[in-house]
């Protein structure tokens, strides 16, 4: 068992691993998962400048990617479609409506320029073996842009997931410049569909935005959505429309989607219905209004980790200077192979060395009369020559000995010599040399990107039970028991919205809160029946009444309900024997007890008022009222018009004595 146990320890860390690292979660170097990765290395591969059928390029990369034709055709469609490195002939679908691309057989795709500028550089690239061990693809490439920001990225792996949102290319080009130059910078998302952006919670990528779609409003009987938030296609779009008005949230006669290469999706309101009082709703109950949450995790040094916007765009830029200055070096080295093998062929042509190898009859006699030849020349080279180089200058044509054009080698090696100069002088200054990089870069930019699409903006977000509009009247039927805005019959106790929460408590002292239902069974007697709206129960103060069975003593007890768990129930009375006999959420009142005759009291009656009487938490016990037995209770307002007598009988009626509205329906009073 412990065997086995450890077995599926092993094996679940391995998959789990391989899940995270090698298909869902991107690397930050290159910012690419492997399938795109592989994509990539098969157009660098295909490149002779032609379009070339997806099909054939799915194909190709079936050699590197090991989990099927379909993943590879759906991750190179969104590829193509972020519209950076790949350039598309042929219908790839459309993100604004979603509808999907064509068939790879009937579409077609070429890597385009600025990918080879940014990302290919197979001599500073490791390799590694595919999966079947026949061929070698990259492990990452050496991308000198943060290509993670300018794409974005969504994942899920065992255990965690990643969300990176789409950022302006032209606008990171900056932020790297900045970074390059010591400057501070702001970097936020930028999406296709544009529409507004709130950043307040953005937190440097790691938090929250508010996004929204772009209402046109001028018309007070139509709206149209002119652009989408990010995530959302017109055919979410069209279907959130769809279900709220089904559901009474908005009031739209029709719905009419026109969009082609820019969205446009025409509401048409029905009458008496304006747009102003509308756009809320719109964006409350519907895609127009969208809460994106982010999570930038990425692959760091071989291991996943939460990377902020920020520090990605340090890290590249210090990783772009590093690349440059590998690419420098490495053409420093080309250069100064190419400046002696230039030299030696001079030399070889020019000093007639190669004469003296007429009467050599071995190999090894002729290897070193070259050797011997360039010795006193050794000044000129920048180290010894090597039987290499002695075999590649024998290589060398007569008929190209012969027309030998010294001053067309002189040449060369001047421009060799200029370049290398050049090179020293870069790598000696390598920050302007990024920086000159990225100028280059940002041209070619221009021809790909476009400035800023998302407007950002400020709003909060919009609370649905604020725009909710209040139409449904919470009906009581003290006969059955039951409470709802479905009911046909029973007394009206207030009005709500869908989204609306109402407190109910119930005869014996218990009390919840609940979503305003449909119809829902609360039992006979119910006490009270209000909205549950924190702020406005803060304002409201519950005078209860209940008496101890047993000895008959009455208390009182004053509380506000302003803390609860939604469908909890909860009680309002202490434990024990006590029942509850009436409350009011009026402030103030003068209550008048009159007790039994024939007890031996002296005095009939006490009065006194709720304001005298401290407001307490919901679980603290009452005041004794009096220690002697009632016969009644008489409660008498100020203003209240009744006389103590017209509201004796309140008191065993178990609700609000001064409510007109409510339990003269009431069976049980």
């Amino acid at each position: 068992m412990a065997h086995a146990q450890t077995v599926f320890k092993q094996n679940f860390l391995e998959y789990a691993s391989y899940v995270i690292k090698d298909r869902a979660i991107p690397n930050i170097t290159d910012g690419l998962k492997p399938v795109q990765r592989r994509i990539l290395h098969s157009l660098f591969e295909m490149d002779d400048g032609k379009f070339h059928k997806v099909a054939n390029v799915v194909g190709h990369c079936m050699k590197y990617h090991p989990h099927g034709d379909a993943s590879i055709g759906d991750a190179l469609v969104n590829l193509a479609n972020m519209e950076l490195f790949i350039e598309r002939q042929g219908n790839f679908g459309n993100i604004m409506t979603g509808d999907s691309a064509a068939a790879p057989r009937y579409i077609e795709c070429r890597i385009l320029p600025f990918a080879k500028k940014v990302l290919y550089n197979p001599e500073l690239t490791e390799f590694v073996d595919s999966y079947d061990g026949r061929n070698k693809e990259p492990v990452v490439f050496p991308a000198k842009l943060p290509v993670v920001l300018v794409q974005g990225a969504e994942g899920i792996a065992v255990g965690m997931s990643t969300r990176i949102l789409p950022h302006n290319l032209l606008e990171v080009i900056d932020a790297m410049e900045a970074v390059l130059q010591g400057k501070s910078f702001e970097l936020f998302p930028d999406f296709a569909t544009g529409g507004f952006m709130d950043v307040s919670a953005y937190a440097d990528g790691t938090g929250k935005i508010l996004v929204r779609a772009k209402l046109n409003t001028k018309d007070p009987k139509r709206i149209i959505v002119e652009e989408l938030p990010y995530g959302v296609t017109t055919e979410k779009m069209i279907k959130s429309l769809e279900d709220a008005t089904k559901k009474g949230k908005l009031k739209i006669a029709s719905i009419n989607d026109f969009t082609t290469d820019k969205v446009n999706i025409e509401i048409t309101l029905a009458r008496n219905t304006y747009s102003h009082e509308v756009e809320d709703a719109l964006y409350a109950f519907t895609a127009c209004e969208q809460s994106i949450s982010i999570n930038p995790l990425v692959i760091h040094d071989n291991m996943p980790r939460i990377i902020p916007v920020s520090e990605m765009v340090h890290f590249h830029a210090k990783f772009l200077v590093e690349v440059l200055q590998k690419e420098l070096e490495l053409e420093k080295g080309h250069l100064l192979d190419r400046l002696y093998a230039r030299t030696l062929e001079r030399i070889f042509v020019e000093e007639r060395i190669y004469k003296r190898i007429e009467q050599k009859r071995t190999q090894e006699e002729v290897i070193k009369a070259v050797i011997s030849g360039f010795k006193p020349f050794s000044e000129q080279l920048s180290r010894p020559v090597e039987i290499d180089d002695v075999e590649r200058l024998l290589k060398i044509p007569i008929r190209r000995i012969s027309l030998f054009d010294i001053e067309k080698n002189r040449a060369e090696i001047e421009g060799i010599n200029e370049r290398v100069e050049q090179i020293n002088y870069h790598l000696a200054h390598l920050v302007d040399y990024a920086l000159q990089y990225l100028r280059e870069v940002k041209e070619m930019a221009h021809l790909i990107s476009s400035p800023r699409r998302t407007t950002i903006g400020s709003f909060e977000k919009t609370d649905v039970r604020e725009v909710a509009i209040r139409d449904l009247t919470l009906k009581y039927d003290a006969r059955t028991g039951y409470l709802g805005y479905d009911l046909k019959q029973g007394t009206n106790q207030c009005v709500v919205s869908l989204f609306d929460r109402i407190l109910i408590i119930q005869k014996d002292g218990t009390y919840f809160v609940t979503d305003a239902p449909e119809k829902l069974f609360v039992g006979k007697g119910m006490r009270y029946c209000g909205l549950a709206d924190k702020e406005e129960l803060e304002k409201v103060t519950f005078t209860i009444i209940y008496q101890e069975k047993t000895l008959k003593y009455l208390f009182i007890k004053r509380c506000q309900i302003t803390q609860f768990i939604l469908n909890k129930t909860y009680q309002l009375l202490p434990k024990g024997n006590f029942k509850l006999y009436t409350l009011s959420t009026h402030d103030d009142a003068r209550i008048t007890i009159v007790y039994k005759k024939g007890k031996g009291y002296k005095i009939l009656e006490d009065r006194t008022y709720f304001s005298r009487f401290l407001i307490k938490g919901v679980r603290a016990s009452g005041v004794r009222l009096t220690t002697k037995e009632a016969q009644t209770i008489r409660l008498k307002r100020e203003d209240d018009p009744k006389t103590e007598e017209d509201n004796e009988l309140s008191l065993f009626k178990g609700i609000d004595p001064f409510d007109d509205d409510v339990g003269e329906d009431n069976p049980d009073a």
